[in-house]
């Protein structure tokens, strides 16, 4: 028969007798509440056993009225061994409970199959109505006592008198109206069929009562399988007896009967039981598995603290783990305490009844370690009150409880946490070989899927975070400011850049240069908070998320962060300040109005990164982005991407500036220049595109281009006579290939050219930069017989003893003195002690920039050796070079018997 609703078992949540839910019967878990919510709770759930408190005295005494009036109307029963008849059948009452099989209908409902129908049945054979009624109250209210249902006695006791009660008179009933028509053992099915019947219905009743409700196909339902049930073990029961009382040697029949459906009901136990634990294993594998997933993905903001992790304890998904483990073991009580990181207290998680507050925060390791967790190995525990040594006992008096099974959780060497079960519950033994093998199977499961988690989280930080100092990387910083972007579009993305890294690590090593990375992100954590995503990209560059700021706002955090970052850092004895640059846009940065927001990561920190390199190519130290930022540097990449298709095209054409001999006027060459005519944005400057191109790395191609089309053009002066020489300028690249005069070698031998007519040119600051790296390959150049001309010469740093050794045949007096020789007394002097210079170091002079005759003048006067101007000519094509030889020149025969061209007046 089905059991009665306060014989459910605390936190099984199985259903007796049909699909009754457990929650609807039984009190709440108080270990589970919010303390913040006892007042609500206590007053929510006041009415509701007050109700049921009513309710089971109303049952009891009608039970005791009923069971009065059936015993005043039954016939007197004249029962042999009457006190002996009622012991074996109190027994059987009592077996019969224990031996319910519980049979899963779907996840969460399962039916209990109670075998009190049986005994009853030889009762209503063999014994008087009171003591049938006294047997049955004898067992169910001593396994309740047993279970600890005290709360549910009354209604129970009134249940059973009302069970046994209407089976006995409706035996009598069925038999008096079938007297002699009917077989003798109708009205005993009859009756074993009304008890579990009448249970049911007073249970419906006490369902609505306690303020519940249930769907009346609920409840057919519930009624039609208890019907079914009761009606399987009467008739177990009926033939029993029948098969005893009445068939030959009956006893030994009923024995290998009953032997045979123990043997079943044996094997079925353990099998259900296997199923089960796997069911439990597979779930708490799959709940730790899926806490894992979600503590990974959840998005950091490159923080250090362990916070997040403290939140991922906190978690329904542990409590849950903790309820299976409690039902599956059917213990009292489970305890989880984990521990999430090394460095961080066991956190406890409780399921079941209440944990003292002094066994609730405890120690697994050190001298102050509680008793039952200082132990060694991962192997199961099981402790007795009775049996156990005087520190195990306190232990468990301090938990009040009377046995536990106790295993740790272990990663290798490493303690996870620890798995306490107390108190067995719905059995008269305690904890059993099977419950032991149960939780140390689940342990170990639990322990493995823990250390799985650990891992998954710790290369999911990994691949998300700096190693160096534990910020986002980029990846991180992409993931972690994608969400919020496109909910706060007045937000700002930050790119800071630290400077002097690559100065420390040259002259201490990349270890301190590590240093100040590591001091640098701290100290814009300590100014930008916790909560703020932040980044270290690469290098000394750095990435901050700022969300709900105006521009205005980004720019004073910016100039804050740079003071931060300004402080000394101390490096090796030394104090080192380092400058920094600071860039930032947004969605709504720069863009006008009704323009279409960029709430992408990478694309506002590549807007950002523009606006950092604007910032450092203008001197600004904090930059906001400009639309026009990001059409200057696409221009750029688009000239760097079609440089080579404009080579190939003509785009890219050699125009020459010619240069005349003082005072004589004779033309000794020309200087090649580069121009570029783009078809989208027309004639280039060459201080646009020649930079990029030398940044792009496609320097070599550009000077190899030019030193073909003099060399041509040499070539074709030489063919007529002419020894005009061609002037080439050098990138500082091309002095760090030594590879580099092989191809000057191979040029000249290829074009005819003799090296005396070709001028390599090479800017001051660039062969001033690092002389003794660019000294191989000039000497070999000058060997070579090509001659080297320094460039722009006055507006670098040169050193005169460098100056001296390097293999230079000319220098070249920078534009902007002689430009301003006429005006300034101190560009006069400038001019006048280059001029001097260079006579005393056996190099030819030439000026650059003469556009008046007075300077002219001025520069013969000093003895400067060759000028070059638009008082000459301008930078003209070859076409127009040959139009102003013919009209300005005029042809005499040299010392050498060559033709010489001499500048008219």
């Amino acid at each position: 028969m089905p059991d009665h609703p306060g014989a459910v078992e605390p936190g099984t949540g199985l259903v007796r007798g049909g699909d009754l839910p457990h929650a609807e019967l039984a009190h709440p878990d108080p270990t589970r509440q919010d303390p913040s919510r006892d007042q609500a709770w206590q007053a929510e759930e006041q009415a509701p056993d007050r109700r049921f408190l009513f309710f089971s005295i109303l049952v009891l005494v009608s039970g005791l009225v009923a069971a009065g009036l059936v015993s005043w109307w039954l016939p007197a029963r004249d029962t042999p061994n009457v006190v002996v008849v009622g012991l074996l059948l109190a027994l059987g009452f009592l077996v019969a409970e224990q031996l319910a099989i519980n049979i899963d209908v779907r996840t969460g409902v399962s039916w209990s199959i109670s075998f009190c129908e049986i005994p009853l049945v030889i009762g209503l054979f063999v014994a008087p109505f009171e003591v049938v009624l006294a047997a049955h109250l004898l067992a169910g209210v001593g396994t309740l006592l047993v279970r600890k249902v005290q709360d549910r006695i009354l209604y129970n006791a009134g249940a059973m008198i009302f069970e046994i009660t209407s089976a006995f008179a409706v035996a009598t009933w069925v038999k008096d109206v079938l007297g002699d028509l009917g077989p003798a053992w109708a009205g005993v099915l009859a009756g074993a069929l009304v008890a579990p019947l009448s249970s049911t219905l007073l249970a419906l009743v006490c369902v609505r009562v306690l303020g519940r409700t249930m769907r009346l196909n609920a409840a057919v339902r519930l009624v039609l399988r208890t019907l079914v049930l009761g009606l399987v073990n009467a008739s177990m029961g009926v033939v029993g007896y029948q098969v005893v009382s009445h068939a030959e040697a009956g006893w030994p029949l009923l024995v290998l009967a009953l032997a045979g459906l123990s043997a079943l009901y044996i094997a079925y136990s353990g099998l259900l039981r296997e199923q089960r634990d796997l069911e439990a294993l597979a779930e708490v594998s799959l709940i730790v598995a899926r806490s894992g997933h979600q503590a990974a993905a959840k998005p950091s903001l490159g923080r250090t603290e362990p916070s997040d992790l403290t939140e991922i304890a906190d978690s329904d998904e542990w409590q849950t783990i903790a309820d299976r483990i409690k039902d599956q073991l059917g213990a009292g009580r489970v305890v989880l305490r984990l521990r999430f990181e090394p460095q961080l207290p066991l956190h406890t998680v409780v399921s079941g009844d209440e944990l003292p507050p002094e066994s609730h925060d405890v120690e697994a390791t050190g001298s102050r370690a509680d008793a039952l967790l200082r132990l060694p190995g991962s192997h199961v525990r099981h402790f007795r009150r009775g049996d156990a040594t005087p520190e195990i006992r306190h232990a468990l008096l301090r938990r009040a409880a009377d046995e536990a099974l106790v295993v740790p959780l272990r990663s290798a060497s490493h303690l996870l946490g620890v798995v306490e079960a107390h108190d067995k519950l719905s059995r008269w033994r305690g904890f059993g070989q099977a419950d032991v093998r149960l939780i140390g199977t689940m342990a170990s499961h639990l322990a493995t899927a823990m250390d799985n988690r650990r891992l998954l989280a710790t290369l999911r930080h990994d691949a998300y975070h700096d190693p160096l100092t534990n910020l986002l990387n980029r990846p991180g910083f992409r993931r972690a400011a994608g969400d919020p972007l496109r909910r706060h579009h007045d937000s700002v993305v930050l790119r800071v850049d630290l400077d002097v890294l690559s100065t420390v690590s040259d002259a201490l090593g990349y270890a301190w240069s590590d240093r100040m990375v590591v001091a640098a992100g701290r100290r814009l954590r300590d100014a930008l908070g916790p909560e703020v995503a932040l980044a270290r990209l690469e290098g000394g560059q750095f990435a901050a998320l700022l969300l709900d700021t105006t521009p205005e706002q980004a720019h004073g955090i910016a100039e804050r962060l740079r003071a931060e970052l300004a402080a000394p850092y101390p490096v090796d004895r030394l104090t080192v300040e380092a400058n920094s640059v600071v860039g930032y846009s947004g969605p709504r940065c720069g863009e006008h109005e009704g323009a279409p927001l960029e709430t992408d990561v990478d694309a506002l920190l590549q807007r950002a990164d523009v606006a950092l390199r604007a910032a450092r190519s203008s001197g600004d130290t904090v930059k906001a982005y400009l639309p026009t930022m990001g059409q200057i540097f696409l221009r750029r990449f688009q000239l760097v991407t079609q440089f080579r298709q404009a080579l190939e095209t003509g785009q890219v054409k050699v125009h020459y500036q010619p240069k005349v001999a003082l005072p004589s006027r004779q033309v000794l060459g020309v200087e090649a220049l580069v121009r570029w005519r783009h078809p989208e944005f027309g004639r280039l400057d060459p201080d646009e595109f020649v930079p990029a191109v030398e940044a792009a790395g496609l320097v070599d191609a550009l000077t190899t281009f030019v030193m073909d089309q003099a060399l041509i053009r040499v070539r074709k002066w030489m063919d007529r006579g002419l020894r005009i020489a061609a002037a080439v300028n050098l990138s500082v690249r091309s002095l760090d290939d030594p590879s580099f005069p092989d191809r000057v070698a191979e040029a000249l031998d290829r074009h005819g050219v003799p090296p005396e007519l070709l001028t390599l040119e090479l800017t001051e600051s660039g062969v001033m930069a690092d002389p003794q790296r660019a000294l191989p390959v000039l000497r070999r150049l000058h060997t070579l017989g090509v001659v080297l001309a320094v460039d722009d010469f006055g507006t670098g740093y040169s050193s005169l003893a460098y100056l001296r050794q390097l293999p230079v045949d000319e220098v070249k007096i920078d534009k902007s003195f002689v430009l301003g020789m006429g005006t300034d007394l101190g560009d006069l002097a400038v001019v006048r002690s280059i001029v001097e210079l260079g006579h005393s170091l056996g190099l030819t002079v030439v000026a650059e920039g003469v556009e008046d005759d007075a300077a002219r003048d001025q520069l013969a006067g000093m003895g400067c050796d060759v000028a070059q101007g638009y008082l000459i000519s301008r930078p003209l094509s070859e076409s127009r070079l040959e139009a102003w030889l013919q009209a300005r020149t005029m042809q005499a025969r040299g010392m050498r018997d060559e033709t010489v061209l001499t500048l008219l007046s």
